[in-house]
């Protein structure tokens, strides 16, 4: 196992501690999934039946259209 330091804002810190603590983790291996999450290109076959299905649907989609949309929904 190697050993890593990061440079991390002391209120983030104090809130993954919280968040892995209610969930028996540790900050580590938190940190440990999440880099290995985004270190591996994930396979559409490993993904929920519904991120699958909406995965690529927006690849030619206007974010500015999308926030306007949210602007008239939510007014």
């Amino acid at each position: 196992m190697a050993k890593l330091t990061l440079s991390v804002d002391k209120a983030v810190v104090t809130r993954a501690k919280r968040y892995a603590k209610q969930r028996g983790l540790s900050v580590s291996q938190m940190v440990e999934t999440y880099l290995a999450m985004v270190a591996e290109p994930s396979k559409a076959d490993d993904l929920p039946p519904l991120l699958r299905s909406v995965r690529g649907t927006l690849k030619k989609g206007d974010p500015e259209d999308y926030r306007q949309h949210l602007t008239r929904k939510y007014r």
